[in-house]
């Protein structure tokens, strides 16, 4: 098996950043028949142990499709959670990395939670250590804390609002719009976007992706020349000056959505390529461009895939359900406490979807065409 060092960025109260080192291990690549026999008997597991299986738009392929396939889910972090607690089935098997298993423990509490490797995990996580950031907001007892859903149940536990990257604008700016001052962890890059967009007074926590911090704009220009006809997608977590290049910047899901509403049918995509195998899915015949993430003569650390949502695998997956390993275990009261900001969130996004069904879809179809001229 081989293991893999990745450098992170690993930040401070005092608000400084220094390089961190953490592993990540690659499952044994699998045959198409291996991948078969897996997938049979995972269905059998499946069945055998009221198991639901969860995975994030970041792992692989084959998962992607098992989930799909057994009646599952694959969409972002909260969409993940989300459904496994609404779900009947008494087992989670959550294919993504450690900070989506917590928080599918937090919203389904009495359920087994199980992940295809335990150990997978977060640069943002890694780079925002709980009692670290307990002093951040020490500092600042006069700003509302909200932090990224890329972080561990005692991160969320210490916060105000829990945020995805579909949401967390908005939530900002409903709290700027009443005069509250934001202290913003972990992701310095979609805080900062954030703060571009609202106008909200924002103290960011300098954590990164070390998947879309490496984007590069210079390289994602010249690629955008060379495909004129191209939109560029762009996930928020990435610089400012990749952000400044895209016809849209969203989450996950919204950039799939994107897919199916731009007038053209060529797009260059800033995010982890395992969104790939969605989007070519749903729309095969579109054509789909990596953006780049390795300068002129340089070289990538990520090369657009996560090393750790790599580390999942129908294996693991099998493994899980076989022995329950990867099972996640919180602390009641700690699981109480990151409960109430994300379910302060879910209340807010479904008074916000309900707004949108009640006036329709104009304006957010508005927003996302106006950066985007004729194909």
């Amino acid at each position: 098996m081989e293991i893999k060092t990745v450098t992170f960025d690993q930040a401070t109260p005092a608000g400084q950043c220094s390089p961190g080192q953490a592993w990540a291990r690659l499952p044994p690549e699998q045959s198409p028949q291996q991948q078969r026999q897996s997938a049979r008997r995972i269905k059998e597991l499946l069945r055998q142990r009221n198991a639901v299986m969860v995975a994030h738009y970041y792992v692989d392929g084959a998962l992607q499709d098992l989930a799909r396939e057994t009646g599952g889910c694959v969409g972002d972090s909260l969409e993940m959670a989300r459904f496994g607690s609404e779900h009947p089935a008494t087992t989670l098997v959550v294919a993504g990395v450690r900070f989506m298993g917590e928080t599918a423990k937090i919203l389904s509490p009495d359920k087994t939670v199980l992940m295809p490797d335990g150990d997978a995990t977060c640069s943002l996580d890694l780079g925002c250590p709980a009692e670290e950031f307990g002093r951040f907001c020490d500092a600042h007892p006069d700003r509302t804390v909200v932090v990224y859903a890329n972080t561990s149940a005692a991160v969320k536990a210490r916060a105000d609002w829990v945020v995805t990257s579909s949401v967390g604008q908005d939530i900002v700016a409903a709290l700027h719009a009443r005069g509250d001052k934001i202290l913003w962890a972990p992701d310095r890059h979609l805080g900062a976007h954030i703060q571009r967009q609202t106008g909200a007074d924002m103290l960011l926590w300098q954590g990164s992706c070390v998947v879309h911090d490496e984007f590069k704009a210079d390289e994602l220009q010249a690629l955008a020349d060379a495909h004129p006809e191209a939109a560029i997608l762009v996930h928020p977590e990435s610089p400012a000056a990749v952000t400044a290049l895209a016809d849209v910047v969203g989450s996950t899901t919204q950039l799939i959505a994107a897919v199916g509403k731009l007038p053209t049918n060529t797009f260059i995509v800033a995010t982890d390529q395992g969104i790939l195998h969605d989007m070519r899915q749903r729309y095969p015949e579109r054509i789909f461009l990596a953006a780049p993430t390795a300068g002129t003569g340089g070289s990538c650390k990520s090369c657009a895939f996560c090393p750790w949502m790599a580390m999942n695998s129908l294996q693991g997956v099998e493994q899980a359900l076989l022995q329950g390993s990867g099972a996640i275990e919180l602390d009641a009261a700690l699981g109480l406490a990151a409960r109430k900001p994300i379910e302060r969130m879910l209340q807010f996004a479904a008074a916000q979807r309900q707004r949108v069904q009640s006036s329709g879809d104009m304006a957010r179809d508005t927003a996302l065409f106006q950066n985007f001229g004729p194909a």
